[in-house]
């Protein structure tokens, strides 16, 4: 027997991925009332719209068969093209009000729930043949919901059907002695009547018994914490996994800017959240960026720079600046090539590389 679920442990919200799945299945919001409703719906507009047309034309054919009767064959290749001449006349008269009848069905399925082919529904399970399981669901929330509804239903049209007979009552008594041909002109409208109440209360009962149904359904696919956990190790990776691929990622990190840092022409700090390595050679267009970083990365970047002798400038602005704009192994924008000039040429002129500016 199939694992009962137990619900006080599924206390949350279902994700997008567990809706999906049970979807995928087959397990889809599904309510009785709104098929009916549109089923309701489409025969009285099929009846409103082409009920005198069908009439019409099955009378014409009807009548033409009676009236020539007598000249009808009835050996075999007539009467299967008889036959066949009336199969035609039929389907003529009820395709297109089928047709109708058809897509209200299919549309009643189709708006509350996309298209899903799935075999789960009907895979056997001993949970169905089950005394004990067929006891619980007899006596289920479900169950009772729809006996609920059945009677509100049953009282509901009742009530309706009673109050639109009522005034009619002394004529529906006369009918008996009342001439055929009058007949169905009262009866036709009184039929439409009573079929435009009957939709407008299916109406309400299939809105509220969907909003039911989809509840029910919602419940259903809650999830408990340790299903939330596994749902989200399994979409986003374990985090053991997560956390050595990230200390993987800062030794590579770190690695890099110590080979990176000893070649740099200054650092320019901030002083310590911001650190930017800058490398500056003759013939090359514009300083480029050897390593960049904040906090910890920043702090190690100056401490290897102070290490090997590399100028480590305070600039908090500039450090910001070019820290939110340059990545590595580029070249810094054009908007800070005067600022860093300064600052390298100021270098470069107390290293007597470039000899320094003669007094006007």
């Amino acid at each position: 027997m199939a694992e009962e679920r137990d619900d006080s442990e599924h206390t949350q919200d279902p994700s997008p991925k567990r809706l999906d799945e049970a979807i995928r299945r087959g397990d889809v919001v599904k309510s009785v009332e709104v098929n009916t409703w549109f089923l309701l719906a489409g025969a009285t507009l099929m009846i409103m719209v082409f009920a005198a047309p069908m009439a019409s034309s099955l009378q014409s054919t009807f009548r033409a068969l009676l009236a020539q009767s007598y000249e009808i064959h009835t050996d075999g290749p007539a009467l299967v093209t008889l036959a066949k001449t009336l199969a035609l006349d039929v389907v003529g008269a009820f395709g297109i009000p089928l047709v109708l009848l058809t897509v209200s069905a299919f549309a009643g399925n189709v708006l509350q729930h996309r298209m899903v082919f799935s075999a789960e529904p009907i895979k056997p399970q001993l949970s169905r043949i089950s005394p004990a399981a067929g006891a619980a669901r007899l006596f289920s929330r479900q169950a009772l919901a729809n006996f609920a509804k059945g009677l509100v239903k049953l009282c509901l049209f009742g009530a309706v059907i009673g109050a639109l007979l009522w005034p009619q009552r002394f004529l529906l008594r006369g009918l008996v002695a009342t001439d055929p041909a009058t007949i169905l002109p009262f009866t036709e409208s009184l039929m439409m009547r009573m079929l435009g109440a009957v939709v407008a209360i299916l109406a309400v009962v299939a809105a509220a018994d969907y909003l039911f149904q989809y509840r029910q359904w919602f419940e259903r696919q809650k999830m408990s914490l340790r299903e939330l956990k596994e749902e989200f190790r399994q979409s986003e990776g374990d985090p053991a996994v997560k956390g050595k691929l990230r200390q993987l990622r800062n030794t590579r990190m770190r690695k890099r800017i110590m080979a990176a840092v000893p070649k740099a022409s200054v650092v320019i700090v901030n002083p310590i959240h911001f650190a930017v390595a800058l490398r500056y050679e003759r013939g090359m267009n514009a300083p480029v960026c050897v390593a960049k970083g904040v906090d910890l990365i920043a702090r190690k970047i100056r401490e290897i720079a102070e290490a090997h002798d590399i100028p480590v400038v305070e600039n908090p602005p500039l450090a910001r600046a070019l820290h939110g704009t340059v990545d590595i192994d580029q070249e810094i924008p054009s908007e800070h090539y005067r600022a860093v000039a300064e600052i390298i040429g100021y270098i470069m002129r107390l290293r007597g590389l470039v000899p320094a500016p003669r007094p006007l």
